[in-house]
């Protein structure tokens, strides 16, 4: 290329460039002044619509319209943050080509000419007046990339402090509580070995250490003897140890459960138990032992309830955990400060609140370990429920911090192993599936659906195919793993290649977890549509639309599929190809939680009571 035709080349796309970089500078001031003035996560009219619930609870039409509205309007603050993050992106590309296109036009011209005294004069013009558009142009891409930084960072303000996980000290056993048994301080300790080890006394040296409350140093005494046989897969499957059942599955072993009750009336109800505090995790059932949680800013509780009668077999206070904040965590309303399901081997219970609290008890009530995982940064509340299996306790850790798996000896409470994973927050728990003779522990959140070897923590097939908030937890069966997200998609996995089977994009859920079996996916969104399809192929065999919406989990058993709206409304539908409602029941009041089986009873969990129905 000849110089001259260089030299207009280059100040063409400088030109070209500076306009372009000018522009989008331009469009992302006017953004943020735009997003700062009108505050995006707190609408106005999101505000007046449920002032107007308030004294019109009765109306489905505008519970309807304010799922409507707050769908948009997450949707489009979302869409909104990766058009800025894009934006930022653009204009630093765009000044990066501006300045090394104008560098080399002048250094260019430079060398083609040589100017006489008035032709200098006039240079020197030109060159100021560059200058100041120069300057001008760098204000204002300046001004840009500010404006892009600060336009999507208002989740900040719910953001909480992890440092309590990311600074802690190396020995493990600095985090773990110290019970007292007695007149002597002891701790339990599990020990490490197969399923067939026999009972051993483990011996410890006595040491002491301060807790972070100042108090005064507690000592550690000889360890208490630990059994270390665990449940087989039978005994699992004849109880509710998780969130959505044996394995977290959604797919429960129980027969002739009930398929009518009413709340309301007692119908088929044969028990009825307020529960003290509030909270929005599910029952977990283990032999005639039912176990929930609740707080509230003043407490944390652990619940346990008898199967058979409902009333109280004891109830604990979960405090004085070494490095738990003195405040209970920013949460949303439908979140709540007691969201985690407990979990439960049969030989001792586990739970888990937002402000990264875990604890464990024994089956009777003591306490046997207690720790703080750090605060989860997490702006509507950490969610995610535990599962058990053998000797440790997996936790879904994915934060707007930092993503990861973790497993806690059960025994001890000291961390196994932490697998660090990519990705972004999400508030779906993880599920236990038996793929080519050995667990994994397999999760979702966005972009990924992941398998993870549950003995070591180690990846074994990751996908990318979510997107968004992602709520709902994966399920397993036949062969492949299912996930879905709104805005995102229904995805077949077969988790031996790591390769997406099929997907579709017509019925997503929010929430609620898919769950499969018979061959057969089902599928419940938050805008009242219940769909089946065919879990190999993803032919659509049927969908009913009708209710206010789905945020309770469906799940099968006894070849039954039940399902409950918000509204409290449940549904139960025969397992098969056609759609065929078997029975109607009604809770009386909200419902987001999901129902356990045991024994041939269901039990379920509403804002106030924990029912058990079984047929009279």
């Amino acid at each position: 290329m000849e110089p001259e035709n260089k030299l207009k080349f280059s100040l063409n796309v400088a030109v070209i460039s500076g306009i372009f970089c000018v522009t989008v500078a331009l469009l992302l001031l006017l953004n943020f002044i735009q997003m700062a003035k009108n505050k995006p996560l707190e609408s106005k009219a999101l505000v007046s619509l449920v002032q107007r619930l308030a004294k019109e609870p009765n109306s489905d039409e505008l519970k309807q319209e304010i799922r409507n509205f707050d769908l948009l309007a997450r949707k489009a603050y979302f869409n909104s943050q990766w058009q800025v993050k894009t934006g930022g992106y653009l204009l630093l590309f765009g000044a990066i080509l501006f300045a090394v296109s104008l560098r080399y036009f002048l250094g260019l011209k430079s060398k083609i000419e040589e100017p006489n005294i008035k032709e200098a004069d006039d240079l020197a013009s030109r060159m100021m007046t560059q200058r100041w558009v120069m300057i001008t142009g760098s204000v204002l891409i300046v001004l840009g990339l500010g404006s892009s930084v600060a336009a999507v960072d208002h989740l900040k303000k719910y953001s909480v402090d992890e440092s309590v996980a990311e600074a802690a000290p190396a020995d493990n056993q600095e985090k773990i509580e110290v019970i007292n048994v007695g007149a002597q301080p002891q701790v339990q300790a599990a020990l490490q070995g197969k399923a067939d080890s026999v009972m051993a006394k483990v011996k410890t040296v006595a040491k002491t250490k301060p807790d972070s409350s100042g108090a005064a140093p507690a000592t550690v005494a000889p360890a208490a003897v630990a059994k270390a046989g665990f449940p087989t897969s039978n005994s699992i499957k004849a109880n509710a140890p998780s969130f959505r059942g044996p394995f977290g599955n959604g797919v429960y072993f129980q027969k002739n459960t009930p398929v009518e009750w009413d709340a309301i009336s007692g119908k088929n109800v044969i028990w009825k138990t307020a529960v003290p505090k509030k909270g929005f995790n599910s029952p977990v059932i283990w032999g005639n032992k039912l176990f929930l949680s609740g707080a509230d800013p003043q407490s944390k509780e652990v619940y346990c309830f008898d199967v058979k009668t409902g009333k109280s077999i004891w109830k604990q206070v979960v405090d004085q955990i070494p490095g738990s904040p003195a405040t209970s965590p920013k949460v949303t309303e439908d979140t709540g400060l007691a969201a985690p399901s407990l979990t439960t081997d049969g030989n001792k219970v586990y739970a888990m609140f937002p402000n990264g609290d875990i604890i464990c008890f024994d089956m009777d009530g003591k306490r046997i370990w207690a720790r703080n995982l750090g605060v989860p940064d997490n702006h509507y509340g950490h969610a995610s429920s535990l599962i058990i299996l053998k000797d440790k306790v997996y936790i879904q850790y994915d934060t707007n911090k930092s993503r990861k798996l973790i497993a806690i000896n059960a025994g001890t409470g000291e961390t196994v192993w932490e697998t660090a994973r990519k990705g972004k927050i999400s508030w779906a728990s993880p599920m236990l599936a038996e793929i080519s003779g050995k667990f994994q522990v397999v999760l979702s959140n966005e972009p990924l659906v992941a398998g993870y070897d549950a003995e070591s923590g180690k990846e074994l097939w990751a996908v990318e195919c979510m997107m968004g908030e992602v709520g709902p937890s994966p399920a397993y069966g036949s062969g492949l793993v299912f996930a879905a997200n709104e805005y995102a998609k229904l995805v077949a996995i077969d988790p031996i290649k790591g390769t997406k089977v099929w997907e579709a994009d017509e019925y997503l859920p929010e929430v609620a977890s898919p769950v499969t079996a018979n061959g057969l996916l089902f599928v419940a969104t938050s805008y009242g549509v219940l769909a089946c399809y065919d879990a190999k192929t993803g032919q659509k065999y049927w969908f009913k639309e009708d209710g206010p919406g789905f945020y309770s989990s469906p799940i099968i058993c006894d070849n039954k599929l039940y399902i409950f709206d918000t509204a409290g409304k449940m549904r139960v539908f025969e397992v098969g190809k056609a759609e065929k409602i078997l029975g109607e029941g009604n809770a009386g009041e909200k419902m987001t939680t999901t129902p356990a089986f045991a024994d041939g009873k269901m039990f379920v969990r509403t804002p106030n009571f924990i029912y058990c129905v079984g047929k009279k």
